[in-house]
């Protein structure tokens, strides 16, 4: 027999914490006012470092999304705007990659970061419409939301307003509370920083006008000067980008008009079906991951087999409830609801190319909007669960990623976009243009999938100019890609090869041409063999 058996059950519970005493001290840390925030921060953090960690393996037999390195190069020149965007992405790429080396990791550190940063943000605003427990479970919820993960690989203005978007409701939700001068002020700080991000966040701010509307106690919040002074800090904190705007010819309407418009209905249906489907697949999964947090029970099975109906029965309950601000909650289910019927809706009456991508910003409120409804009840045990199905959920995927990594290239071993070794060529330019120069490789010409992998991977980072784009970047010209000599590639697996060739012909006579083939291995299994048309331009005399 054991001389375990022998101790006192005290003395055996101190021996070993059991399940419920890490529940009760995760519970009392979320509820805690002071403990919370740093359980929160902590939870940001971990989530942030287990998630890059993924993507490093998962991503290992790729080179960064070109979406990346179009931030990386932006944030090599802080401009007040890029041609197709506002700027906040390229300023934030640049002063990241100044703390941190310009390296594969750490574009999924900077990923991952901004969505660390959104969680914590997304927590500050369920305080302001749920007690302290429901706002930890919402942010688990967030986590375990496939954009706050895997999806969120890729760093550009999409997953940038993960955090500008939060700040703006945030400001929102304290605006309607306060109704004071300061919170208009921020309020109008947090539209224009969100502006700043990407224009699409018009339909959020556009949602949250709406709910100032439409709420039942609008006339206290319209009365007050909150509002009217969030509209002039906006528009007065705008004014250098608008000033560019207009330098540059409103430009990015013109990107915007020229590349998401349509002309099929049809096609725009058949669009807009397929960005409902894709976001509410995306939002099951953290859904029925929290639903069997909630209605787990003891002798589950049992329960399910007999009185399936009597599995979630308690985790609802009628009545008042107290953890739930109905007027706050009020203002998030009209937002929510705003965001989710409005884009698709008028995708369909603009026939525009409705971006499965688009969806990135617009339901990080759905756990809060679902968590607040006032029957449902959430025990202190659920924020255990629900924490651990996100640990084990992370540490499987952390120890699958190698073998998913090998499986997906297996799989697709001739996907140019996704495995072209592109890397491996900047490298390979670089040593071409400092063998004949000795001097720094300053421009590259290309499309926009070449040019800005080139100034990712090559120590020169050379400026990216994108031949016949009427959005341009404004990092470079044709005039100083003349003058100072530049590297002209053509892609031979690109249907825009002839376009890309004619214009190296014209504007590169005495260019040195070269046949140059890359092709990546990883694991032992070989990515596509790409070839690739290079014309090295020397600098004018």
């Amino acid at each position: 027999m054991s001389t375990a058996s022998f101790l006192p059950a005290a003395a055996r519970g101190r021996r070993r914490p059991t399940i419920r005493r890490l529940a009760a001290w995760l519970a009392a840390a979320a509820c805690d006012p002071k403990a919370s925030l740093w359980l929160v921060i902590g939870f940001a953090t971990a989530h942030a470092v287990l998630w890059t960690l993924i993507l490093i393996n998962l991503k290992a037999a790729q080179d960064v999304h070109m979406d990346v390195a179009e931030a990386f190069a932006w944030g090599q020149k802080f401009q007040f705007g890029y041609g197709k965007h506002p700027p906040l992405a390229g300023w934030v790429a640049g002063l990241w990659f100044k703390l941190f080396p310009v390296a594969d990791w750490a574009t999924y550190a900077l990923a991952m970061a901004t969505l660390g940063c959104g969680l914590v943000i997304s927590w500050l605003i369920a305080l302001r419409v749920v007690d302290y427990r429901r706002a930890f479970f919402v942010v688990v919820m967030l986590a375990l939301y496939p954009i706050f993960n895997f999806k969120g690989f890729k760093y550009n203005p999409d997953l940038l307003q993960l955090v500008t978007l939060p700040l703006v409701v945030l400001a929102y939700l304290n605006a309607f509370e306060k109704r004071s001068v300061r919170a208009g002020l921020w309020l109008g700080l947090a539209g224009a920083l969100a502006l700043m991000t990407k224009y699409w966040v018009l339909t959020m701010i556009g949602a949250i006008g709406l709910a100032a509307l439409i709420h039942p106690e609008r006339l206290k919040f319209l009365r007050s000067p909150a509002p009217w002074v969030a509209i002039v800090t906006l528009v007065i904190a705008m004014i250098p980008h608008l000033v560019w705007l207009r330098s540059v010819d409103f430009v990015p309407l013109t990107y915007a008009g020229d590349v998401y418009g349509l002309s099929s209905r049809a096609q725009s249906f058949q669009l807009v079906l397929g960005y409902i489907g894709h976001n509410l697949a995306l939002l099951a999964l953290p859904v029925a991951l929290a639903a069997i947090a909630l209605a787990w029970t003891p002798r589950w099975w049992l329960k399910l087999v007999r009185q399936p109906s009597a599995l979630c029965a308690h985790a609802w309950s009628r009545g008042a409830n107290q953890s739930v601000n109905f007027s706050q909650a009020l203002n998030v289910w009209i937002i929510q609801s705003i965001v989710a019927i409005g884009p698709p809706l008028g995708g369909l009456i603009f026939t525009v190319y409705m971006k499965t991508d688009w969806g990135i910003s617009l339901f990080f409120l759905t756990p809060l909007a679902l968590v607040a409804i006032p029957s449902l009840r959430v025990q202190k045990i659920a924020l255990f669960r629900i924490a651990a199905i996100w640990l084990v959920v992370s540490l499987a995927t952390l120890a699958a990623s190698p073998t998913i990594a090998v499986e997906e290239l297996a799989v697709n071993p001739n996907g140019a976009a996704t495995y072209g070794a592109r890397s491996q060529l900047a490298r390979e330019l670089t040593e071409a243009w400092h063998s004949r120069f000795h001097s720094r490789w300053t421009v590259v010409a290309g499309t926009t999938e070449m040019g800005e992998p080139m100034t990712f991977y090559s120590p020169d980072h050379p400026a990216p100019f994108t031949p016949g784009e009427l959005w341009s970047s404004g990092l470079t010209s044709l005039e100083e890609a003349k003058r100072l000599g530049f590297i002209g590639i053509c892609d031979t697996t690109d249907g825009r090869l002839p376009v890309c060739e004619a214009w190296m012909k014209e504007n590169g006579k005495d260019a040195e041409q070269l046949a140059i083939t890359t092709q990546r291995f990883f694991k032992g299994r070989p990515g596509p063999a790409i070839g690739w048309k290079v014309y090295i331009v020397p600098p004018a005399k």
